[in-house]
């Protein structure tokens, strides 16, 4: 939105009401030029809200639905949905026949999310030099993992090497528990540790 005296897109929004009739919905705002002063009203029509083909993915479960976005809208991967089984975070948008980080709603076929509203559950792989005991965690979702974190779990002392997120592997930096899918270590001959994972432990797959 741009001021119709100056041109200048510092603006201040003072009030947001929609209008829907039969054939459209609009949303009407009356703005303030925060350079010149200058107040004035824009109207923005939109596409009325339709349902959405959603998959809710809750750790081992998923759960089919449906949510009413409106087409005028874009949807990108991280966004926060509001749905009956809570709040969610999209996680991937089929937009025609392939999979994209972000879209016009009107060209979205089917939305993936995932709860946040639930612990973040992600694998843990102790490397034994040759055989792995392998855990499921149930973390909470902002909890940071970073490579080279001594870690206690089970009766092992390890070191992190990699972590495996949702669209890349680290062997640097950190990753919250939200976007990890596993963490491989090694042990180490060490007694002290960062943190203990042990009472996080879900189940022991291996």
């Amino acid at each position: 939105m741009n001021c119709p005296i100056c041109g200048s897109d510092d603006i201040e929004i003072l009030n947001a009401k929609q209008k829907t009739t039969k054939k459209k919905l609009t949303e009407e705002y009356l703005l303030k030029c925060e350079d010149c002063g200058h107040v004035f009203k824009d109207v923005i029509s939109l596409k009325k809200p339709r349902p959405y083909r959603l998959i809710i993915s809750e750790q081992d479960k998923s759960h089919k639905t449906t949510i009413d976005l409106s087409p005028s809208d874009e949807l990108k991967v991280g966004d926060n949905l509001i749905t009956e089984f809570g709040q969610v975070e999209v996680t991937g948008i089929e937009s025609g026949d392939k999979r994209v980080s972000k879209s016009k709603l009107e060209e979205v076929n089917t939305i993936w999310a995932s709860s946040v509203e639930i612990p973040a559950r992600i694998g843990f792989s102790v490397d034994l030099h040759g055989e792995v005991d392998s855990y499921k965690l149930d973390l909470d979702r902002d909890f940071e993992i970073a490579p080279g974190d001594i870690v206690k779990i089970d009766n092992h002392i390890v070191k992190v090497h990699v972590i495996k997120t949702q669209e890349r592997k680290l062997t640097s930096g950190f990753a919250k528990a939200h976007v990890i899918k596993r963490v491989y270590s090694k042990p180490v001959k060490f007694n002290n540790y960062d943190y203990d994972l042990t009472k996080n432990i879900f189940k022991k797959t291996k």
